[in-house]
């Protein structure tokens, strides 16, 4: 009986140690979330750093602290865990940029979005995959198959446009933020899936019919993935138009756009799909319809908590990132090989570098084919970025960074819940940390000073001006053969008709497809599913108290005399 007393009390004393430690790591960890915040807003003007690069040295500083404090045993305050990040932290932020996206920018560049984001994907997974397989097996660093070969391509191909975007101004440089940013979100879908797709099929004995499943099962989840985020934006619009939530709260208005979000998100985790396109699209949907149907009370919340919790996702994410840098096991392994270790990571680097120009340059060159007219081509300076002038040399630019989804995907290749013994697996994950930190702090470093050399301040103003007395604006010729887009601004936009014609499909298709689309949004959807301008005035709704409010000021505005 005392010996069960006893064994009970020291389990206890354990379980409580084990709580005090957890919350003291959170205690610390939220501070350190706080400083992130801090000096970032310190660092606002600055022409070099942001909050990611900012989350990742500090998080690296304090691993050093702790590794130090620990006598070199642990350089971590928490474990890190997929599920933390695919299921807690990634879903605010791809639903977000989804949620906050311009979406006439995001569709109008859509083709070249697609081809970048998906077509481009491929083409560096295939460098990716083949570079590492040829140069590996001769350096000996254990035994690696060719599933890992083609996750190693898989894991590498996704780009980290978080930090990119963050120096970024989408006024200032709208064709280029949309771009690197629609890319981005695509590049990372077509990553996980990829790499989903190679851990679910046996790719020892590779052959034509694998192949053809392989490409089939990719195109079905991207599909399936999509049509999955869209009717769950349809379904969160419809729900909300019809109940009128908004009328007794907006807490609880909130409070279900941000549950049906997640749901949609949960769902296709649930059904094997791409959770990221999911989430992604159902984002866009609900700004385009679920947004305009509740309260401006919600449509100010929303807004800011969506943005809020992105935030706060993306600093924990490279804050994690820096402190498990020095995570002493996985080092321990490669100790006695670090020239293995660094060879690596430079080849790695290397096959970046080459597997992002192998793409950008040819499918910029295959775009040029379709414009029609000099301004419309993408010259090599914006390449190097993504696009024109400023743009290709951005575009390639932007996507070398390597980010939280290459580090969580070689963990889950690499690793059994984030720890290692094998030396092979140990010298991947070390070099995925050496790649991610060297190409966020590096590239993501010279990214503003960049993208202010290939864009100068004068030349911003006369853009700027260009587009004021053109009325055309710095995409305009991606979507355009110098023929006035369909609408410029406002609401009005959807009220103007315009002949299409089969020239236009032929010179300009998605300029065509954007008009059939307008109007059949306005006749059908909008009817059903609510949005901007067009949804019936019912007693209570949202529309109905814009109008009455519309209408007070007007009456005011008359008693006081005023036009």
């Amino acid at each position: 009986m005392v010996i069960g007393l006893t064994t009970m009390l020291e389990k206890s004393e354990a379980l409580f140690a084990s709580d005090h430690a957890s919350v003291v790591s959170m205690n610390l960890f939220v501070a350190l979330l706080c400083a992130c915040i801090v000096l970032g807003h310190l660092l606002e003007e600055t022409r070099w750093m942001n909050e990611s690069i900012t989350a990742l040295i500090i998080g690296s500083c304090t691993g050093i602290v702790i590794l130090l404090i620990s006598g070199g045993k642990s350089s971590r305050i928490l474990v890190f865990s997929e599920d933390l990040f695919f299921i807690y932290l990634l879903p605010p932020i791809i639903f977000n940029a989804g949620f906050q996206v311009k979406k006439k920018q995001f569709f109008r560049n859509f083709m070249t979005i697609m081809l970048f984001g998906a077509v481009g994907t491929l083409i560096s997974f295939v460098i990716i995959s083949l570079g590492a397989k040829h140069f590996f097996e001769k350096m000996n660093i254990g035994d690696l198959t060719i599933s890992d070969y083609l996750a190693i391509g898989a894991i590498f191909s996704a780009t980290d446009s978080v930090c990119t975007l963050q120096v970024l101004n989408q006024d200032e440089t709208p064709l280029l933020y949309s771009l690197v940013f629609g890319e981005g979100v695509v590049n990372d879908a077509t990553s996980v899936v990829l790499f989903n797709a190679i851990q679910r099929f046996d790719l020892t004995h590779i052959n034509s019919a694998i192949a053809l499943e392989f490409a089939g099962n990719f195109f079905y989840l991207f599909i399936l993935s999509t049509a999955l985020g869209v009717a769950a934006g349809l379904l969160s619009a419809f729900v909300i138009k019809k109940l009128y939530i908004g009328r007794h709260s907006t807490d609880r208005e909130v409070a279900l756009m941000m549950l049906l979000a997640y749901l949609s998100y949960m769902l296709a985790e649930l059904f094997h799909l791409s959770s990221i396109l999911t989430v992604f699209f159902c984002g866009i949907v609900m700004s385009h319809y679920t947004w305009h149907n509740v309260t401006d009370k919600s449509k100010v919340t929303t807004k800011h908590t969506f943005a809020a919790l992105s935030f706060l996702a993306e600093i924990f994410i490279f804050l994690y990132v820096g402190m498990d840098a020095l995570d002493i096991e996985k080092w321990n392994v490669v100790r006695s090989s670090p020239g293995q270790s660094i060879g690596v990571s430079s080849i790695l680097l290397g096959l970046i570098l080459v597997g992002r120009a192998a793409f950008v340059f040819p499918l910029s060159f295959l775009s040029n084919l379709t414009k029609s007219s000099l301004d419309e081509k993408i010259d090599w300076k914006k390449q190097v970025t993504i696009w024109p002038d400023i743009r290709i040399r951005t575009i390639w630019w932007a996507g070398l960074m390597r980010g939280a989804v290459s580090m969580a995907l070689a963990y889950n290749q690499f690793t059994t819940s984030g720890h290692t013994k094998v030396l092979g697996n140990a010298i991947m994950i070390t070099s995925t940390i050496t790649v991610v930190l060297f190409s966020t702090v590096v590239f993501g470093l010279l990214t503003k000073p960049l993208v202010k050399h290939l864009q100068p301040s004068s030349k911003r103003s006369s853009t700027t001006a260009l587009q004021i007395t053109t009325g055309s604006s710095f995409h305009d010729p991606l979507l355009t053969n110098n023929e006035p887009l369909l609408s410029t601004q406002g609401p009005s936009e959807y009220n103007i008709e315009q002949p299409v014609s089969f020239r236009m499909f032929w010179n300009s298709p998605s300029r065509a497809i954007h008009h059939y689309w307008r109007k059949f949004d306005n006749a059908v959807m909008r009817r059903i599913f609510g949005g901007r301008g067009v949804s019936p005035v019912v007693p209570g709704s949202p529309i109905d108290t814009s109008v009455r409010q519309w209408s007070e000021e007007v009456e005011n505005k008359e008693q006081n005399g005023e036009p």
